[in-house]
């Protein structure tokens, strides 16, 4: 499942610009399965990376992560060189993705659903002995 529809394409870009870049056939209709496909790169896109704080899949999906879908699945369609304001609007909603991977920013969650967080495990370190003690440096005063 998508974080995104075809409707909420459709709201942010309108259907005249859709039949453009997702009418692959020049049939006049926005084909389905282009849009499914650039839905789904985005929707893994944003998993590939708010997986590393989420669990996955997300219990629901926060309005933030349907305009980050629709911003990157809109960028994907514009295979030919998208327009200056779709670039920018991609390059805001990866931004903010990879803030939220990174820890300086956190999803929205539904009033009395806990986001399942995670977590961060162990940190671990092994290294060789010392080589200069105390002991080993006590002739060299």
């Amino acid at each position: 499942m998508t974080y995104a529809t075809l409707d909420d394409l459709i709201d942010r870009a309108g259907e005249a610009e859709l039949r453009q870049i997702a009418d692959r056939d020049r049939d006049g209709v926005i084909d389905a399965t282009v849009i499914d496909a650039a839905l789904t790169d985005a929707k893994d896109l944003i998993d590939s990376y708010i997986g590393a704080k989420y669990a996955m899949p997300l219990p629901s999906v926060p309005s933030i992560v349907r305009s980050w879908s629709v911003s990157i699945a809109r960028y994907y369609l514009h295979r030919n060189g998208a327009p200056d304001h779709v670039v920018k609007d991609y390059d805001e909603a990866f931004k903010s993705v990879k803030d939220v991977a990174r820890g300086l920013s956190t999803l929205p969650v539904a009033t009395g659903e806990e986001p399942a967080v995670v977590s961060g495990g162990t940190v671990m370190a092994n290294h060789p002995d010392e080589v200069f003690t105390p002991t080993k440096l006590a002739g060299w005063r």
